[in-house]
């Protein structure tokens, strides 16, 4: 199996290094503006798009000319590699079988990155030793930038194929990503186990265990809102603006590593100790959309539905799912996704589909067979039967009938 990962660790550049990276990423970040007002302005007058070919000739001009010269100042790959995502954006914005968002143009400060796609020009010294503390500090060697110290937290496994530079939070980081081929994983557990992703709690599997739910943005939510006020009382761009402003997208990043680690910790024993594992295919991007409503016709609920959202975003769902996925497939396992409709609804016992049987959100009470048991962990050992009989169909509480023969011949 071609195993496919990335390794990330923060860099520790000089001042000046610093400074050559943040001219590089602005100046990518004006390659990505520039071309798509150009993309745009041709869409406008009905001309279609430019190729990359096309685009990357006029970078070539740019970076020969008298007023766009500082673009040679920095390297070329990161550019031409922007300009090749924003070729792929433009194709998924109009893809007609899933069209993606439209690509926006980008602002300072926000996603700064650059990737060096050739690994030929990346080079790693890991045996540099630093007479002063007698420690050994990686390097690795970035086009116009030069040698970079960097942290290394971890090994790097496999070939270089390429290599990220972020900004995030006040700090550089460089991702690498490597890829080596690997015997094809036979998972140590025969288990498989059904997964229901909540906010009382993270994730509750089907023999019972649970995970406490990630609380990071909640813990931290008061010293969030208090630096955000200091920050409306000072003089917007000002030299303590731009602090404070750096405080709190430190108190995010501070958010964001909190949870991750978390997830990261339960994905990791979960994939360890099972080899299938079930989850519901949720759309979250819907479930936290806003129900504020219009002005004609307002929302219901409006505070009690943004409270709900905060509590879905903070654990986090999405990122654990992908976690999830590529764990097992790393272990030889497997993820299995099915249909959420009435997993927490019906009855396993009986089959019957009811809504008064989940009236509480901790308590499942069939109202047909009486069956009991922890709401969660009912609604786990639903998604996993779905997941290994897809074909196994429903009843309803209509469909099903006033005594319990009908109800046991299709649950046989």
């Amino acid at each position: 199996m071609l195993q496919r990962k990335a390794v990330r660790y923060r860099l520790e550049p000089s001042s000046e290094q610093e400074h050559l990276l943040s001219r590089a990423v602005g100046c990518v970040r004006f390659v990505w503006n520039r071309a798509l007002a150009i993309q745009k302005s041709y869409l406008e007058h009905g001309c279609g798009i430019l190729s990359y070919v096309e685009l990357a000739k006029c970078l070539t001009t740019w970076r020969n000319s008298e007023a766009f010269g500082f673009l040679s100042e920095s390297p070329v790959h990161p550019q031409q590699q922007v300009l090749k995502f924003l070729e792929r954006a433009l194709k998924d914005a109009f893809d007609k079988k899933s069209p993606q968002r439209f690509p926006v143009f980008k602002k300072k400060g926000l996603h700064d990155s650059l990737r060096y796609p050739d690994p030929e020009q990346v080079k790693l010294d890991l045996h540099t030793a630093d007479d002063a503390r007698r420690r050994v500090f990686p390097k690795i060697f970035l086009p116009r930038i030069g040698w970079v110290k960097f942290r290394k937290s971890c090994i790097i496994g496999g070939e270089i194929r390429n290599v990220t530079v972020s900004r995030t939070g006040g700090h550089w980081y460089v991702a690498i990503q490597v890829e080596k081929e690997i015997p094809d994983p036979v998972h140590p557990s025969t288990t498989a186990v059904g997964g229901d992703r909540g906010v009382a709690n993270l994730l509750t599997l089907s023999d019972g265990t649970m995970f406490l739910p990630v609380t990071a943005y909640r813990d931290l939510q008061g010293k969030l809102a208090r630096e955000q006020r200091k920050l409306t009382k000072k003089v917007k761009f000002s030299a303590n603006w731009k602090k404070q402003k750096a405080k709190i997208t430190q108190l995010h990043q501070r958010i964001a590593e909190i949870r991750k680690t978390a997830l990261h910790q339960v994905s990791q024993a979960i994939s360890k100790n099972h080899a299938v594992v079930v989850l519901e295919d949720l759309k979250v991007q819907n479930m936290t959309a806003s129900a504020k409503g219009t002005v004609e016709v307002p929302g219901r609920k409006v505070r009690q539905k943004a409270g709900l959202n905060k509590s879905i975003l903070d654990q986090g769902w999405g990122q654990l799912r992908q976690m999830l996925g590529y764990k097992l497939q790393w272990a030889g396992g497997m993820l299995l996704l099915v249909d959420p409709a009435y997993t927490s609804q019906i009855c396993p016992v009986c089959g019957v589909v009811d809504a008064d049987n989940r009236k509480t959100q901790a308590v499942f009470r069939c109202q047909h067979c009486g069956h009991e048991d922890h709401a969660d962990v009912n609604a786990a050992k639903n998604i996993l039967a779905r997941g290994l009989h897809p074909a196994k169909g429903l009843h309803s509480a209509q469909e099903s009938t006033a005594g319990h023969a009908g109800v046991a011949c299709f649950a046989a």
